[in-house]
């Protein structure tokens, strides 16, 4: 059976899911799933929507600790779905990008740039980097079953999940702990306009948000 026919039916089938439960294509802003299904369907016939639609799903292409070692600098928003988010199944690709699209315009107003984010990951579990211009350093572990890294720093333990992009990698934690990143950082950097992440933090669940980087 045409490859293209079997997705078109599997999103089809998941917009039915979601329409059962409430979530359609008419009503508030809270209908941020129903109207990303709707564009999805409505761009079933281009090749490369379905050629590209798990290329937002975090699980695929998992990188090595290896790969990891190194220096990377930001490059820009990185966004990706856990691979059970019923959002990630019915077209990750169309619902990534608009998220993206919302996260660049809050690292634009708080100044987040090339030169002031960055992290190295040492060959010896240590790593250093900077947020907003701000330093970081301590302990890593990675675990490469689920792409988790564990970053320890004298004051905190934050989880991130590495994936592999076509630029270099992307890497992501839960909204939410971005959120509380990025306060922090902003506060410390006298910049605190950062709302933008935290309305996606409740439309988009079930999504890994942060930094795409480039060696």
């Amino acid at each position: 059976m045409n490859k293209k026919i079997i997705l078109a039916a599997g999103v089809l089938t998941t917009t039915l899911m979601l329409s059962s439960c409430g979530i359609t294509t008419n009503g508030s802003s809270n209908n941020t799933g129903g109207n990303i299904l709707s564009e999805v369907l409505g761009s079933m016939g281009n090749a490369n929507t379905i050629g590209n639609v798990l290329n937002s799903v975090l699980g695929i292409d998992k990188p090595s600790e290896r790969d990891l070692i190194g220096t990377w600098h930001y490059s820009e928003p990185g966004v990706a779905f856990t691979s059970d988010n019923t959002l990630a199944k019915a077209g990750g690709e169309v619902a990534a990008a608009q998220a993206k699209t919302k996260l660049t315009e809050s690292y634009k107003a708080i100044g987040l740039r090339r030169d002031n984010t960055q992290l190295t990951f040492n060959s010896d579990k240590t790593f250093s980097g900077r947020i907003l211009g701000r330093s970081i350093n301590g302990t890593w572990t990675y675990d490469s079953s689920n792409q988790k890294i564990m970053m320890k720093t004298l004051f905190f333990t934050l989880p991130v999940y590495a994936k592999r992009t076509t630029k270099g990698m992307s890497y992501l934690m839960e909204s939410k702990k971005l959120l509380t990143l990025l306060q922090t950082a902003s506060v410390l950097s006298g910049n605190s306009t950062i709302q933008t992440v935290g309305e996606l933090s409740k439309n988009y669940d079930g999504i890994r948000m942060g930094f795409e980087m480039k060696r």
